[in-house]
């Protein structure tokens, strides 16, 4: 009898440790899972190969954007040679943006007052809440006063501390500016360069500057004031035609990009070639080809007003485009060669203008 009793006491106790383990097993926690992020994250290659981003803005004969394109509306040449796109997108995608504004002597008074209107708006009426922001203003140096974020009370705050005073360190401000746009989070990166003058104070040259513009992806868009030139102009760059570009980049004092007067290196009011002037040495004239100069390789635009009060208007211009631009990717050849290569985006209805940015660095 005792010997059954143990014998039932010992197939009791091993079903129970058999149930505690099965028990315990079932009940292990699973390692955490990270979320997929979808969105901008869709458009990257898993395989490591590196993806060339082109945006592109289309528009008729009269200046409209054309909307309701396809990927197969498109040609995209690097180095004349037709690419593969695979990635595209005609849908408005969250935008990295820096704004970079004037604050020298020039622009006290209505200038700023109607400068603080325009980006208000802009902030609050024209770009997406998923919009991430920063803010630079420059006289005689440039200063970071806002860094990345979505908060536009924040960014309201800040152009409310700006006060106009100095010089002008524009090529500083946009050296600055252009590696911080580039680690936006989003995609689509943008800059917009707000000024009434030439540069008179930066240790930063031309050449330099459309190189570090040239290796990033940002587009950069500008707004000169003109207060004595001509008559607002609201269109796009003049059409495209091949330029040859020096390799590698010629150093300091060489000749820039065709088409547009280069401003000499050194001499003048400040570093660089910041102290080159039109006429006189008190003139004050913005320097339209500088802002080309930036600009218009990135596939953004140079836009000049005459009068403070067409801030509204124009950057309202801006922030439509970029919501109504095509997003193109294709596979990078992978050279490194730390040479320019030109890219070219056609779309198949010769009727229609595009604007892309026309080339990148491979560095």
């Amino acid at each position: 009898m005792s010997t059954s009793a143990e014998k039932v006491r010992r197939l009791c106790a091993v079903g129970l440790a058999i149930f505690l383990v099965v028990s315990a097993h079932g009940q292990q926690p699973q390692p955490p899972q990270t979320p997929a992020r979808g969105g901008e994250q869709a458009f990257k290659f898993r395989s490591g190969v590196e993806l060339i981003n082109v945006n592109a803005t289309v528009s008729d004969a009269s200046g409209r954007f054309v909307s309701g394109l396809t990927r197969d509306d498109f040609v995209v040449y690097e180095d004349d040679q037709p690419q593969t796109v695979t990635h595209f997108s005609a849908e408005r995608v969250p935008v990295s943006l820096g704004i970079a504004i004037d604050t020298s002597g020039s622009m006290a008074g209505e200038k700023m007052q109607e400068a603080r209107s325009a980006l208000d708006k802009f902030l609050y009426e024209l770009l997406d809440e998923r919009d991430e922001i920063f803010l630079y203003r420059f006289s005689n140096y440039p200063a970071l006063l806002q860094d990345w974020t979505t908060d536009r009370q924040v960014l309201t705050r800040a152009l409310g501390r700006l006060t106009a005073n100095g010089g002008t360190a524009m090529y500083d401000a946009v050296a600055e500016a252009i590696p911080l746009a580039q680690k936006g989070q989003n995609r689509k990166k943008a800059l917009l360069v707000i000024s009434d003058g030439h540069d008179t104070a930066s240790r930063t040259s031309i050449m330099p500057l459309k190189q570090t513009i040239r290796e990033s992806e940002v587009l950069v868009y500008a707004i000169g004031i003109d207060g004595e030139g001509e008559p607002t102009i609201r269109s796009t760059p003049p059409p495209r035609v091949p330029i040859p570009v020096p390799f590698p980049f010629p150093p300091r004092g060489g000749r820039g990009r065709g088409g547009y007067p280069q401003p000499p290196t050194g001499g003048g009011g400040g570093g660089g070639n910041g102290g080159w002037q039109r006429g006189s040495r008190n003139d004050d004239r913005v320097n339209v080809a500088a802002l080309r100069d930036m600009t218009d390789d990135s596939g953004g635009r140079t836009e000049i007003i005459r009068d403070p009060r067409d801030l509204n208007p124009s950057t309202a211009s801006i922030a439509d485009e970029l919501s109504k631009q095509y997003y193109l990717g294709y596979p990078s050849t992978g050279k490194k060669d730390g040479r320019w290569h030109g890219i070219r985006v056609e779309v198949r209805n010769k009727s229609y203008r595009v604007r892309a940015r026309r080339g990148y660095v491979a560095s």
